[in-house]
């Protein structure tokens, strides 16, 4: 039997409002990694639609997890990293980066539709920047690709020109696998491209748009892109598994009419993603 593999998601845990750590641990460890957790803060809910939330920092306790998993000599074959909150986080990630082995996979959550996330100042980019400098893997949408690379936001739909050329400057900054998401040609597609700076390789992947802003998907794509590469899954595989995985939690949330803060129903597509990832696995050892 192969060695389980073992990631280590980094994100903060808003208890209720399916996003960050608790769509992170539940997807991860479906496809069947094991996924340990260093939490940034702890939340009562997440931070979009609803008011009076609780908030409580662990900035403090991160270097001290990692402090005791170095006496312990613990190893990762990757380390996800989503929504962090301060400067300082940011840092202490980098070091974080530097003191514990694992592929680097940075998602740089902090702007969506042309806007930066209100909780961050205009200089939060620059530092989120240098995070992805560390990367092997970055996952930003269209926004926060042009936040890094300091260029004025364009709305689509977009030309594979523009999109090829944005993640061609994506890979300047350092990380040499670059999946952009909320990426489309036309009104009625949505899906995502990526390239891979050492080979060249290119590919998109669309599904039908759904109408609607759901929370919580850029944490569930994230997710389970993760678990499917760490399953030995291609690039370009990895992001139509996460792409069809997020659209059918989109899709069953929709039909629902649930409200759209308390995030969609990944959950009772969890079985479909291990099919998935199973069939491409199978497909890539008849080929061998």
């Amino acid at each position: 039997m192969t060695r389980q593999n073992r990631v280590l998601a980094i994100h903060d845990i808003s208890c209720f409002g399916k996003c960050s750590l608790t769509v992170a641990l539940p997807i991860i460890s479906a496809t069947g990694a094991e996924c340990a957790v260093i939490p940034t803060a702890v939340l009562s809910t997440h931070t979009g639609g609803f008011t009076g939330f609780t908030y409580r920092d662990l900035t403090e306790d991160i270097t001290s997890i990692v402090d005791h998993w170095k006496t312990l000599d613990l190893g990762f074959d990757a380390i996800y990293t989503g929504f962090l909150g301060s400067f300082e986080q940011i840092d202490i990630i980098s070091e974080t980066f530097d003191r514990l082995e694992g592929l680097r996979i940075v998602d740089p959550v902090m702007a969506d539709d042309g806007v930066l996330y209100p909780v961050f100042d205009s200089n939060f980019p620059k530092g989120m920047r240098k995070l992805c400098e560390k990367a092997d893997i970055i996952l930003p949408n269209i926004t926060e690709a042009c936040l890094m690379l300091e260029e004025e936001y364009v709305e689509g739909p977009y030309t594979p020109e523009y999109i090829e050329g944005l993640m061609e400057r994506l890979s300047g900054i350092g990380a040499k696998k670059v999946v952009l998401t909320g990426v489309y040609f036309d009104e009625n597609k949505l899906g995502a491209a990526t390239y891979d700076a050492e080979t060249g390789e290119r590919s998109y992947y669309f599904s039908d748009r759904v109408p609607g802003y759901f929370h919580g998907t850029g944490d569930v794509f994230g997710s389970a892109f993760v678990g499917s590469y760490m399953n030995g899954c291609p690039l370009a595989d990895s992001v139509r598994i996460a792409v069809d995985f997020t659209v059918g939690s989109i899709k069953r949330t929709y039909a629902a009419k649930t409200d759209v803060r308390y995030g969609v129903n990944f959950e009772q597509g969890l079985l479909q993603l291990i099919k998935d990832i199973s069939e491409k696995n199978e497909s890539i050892s008849d080929s061998e």
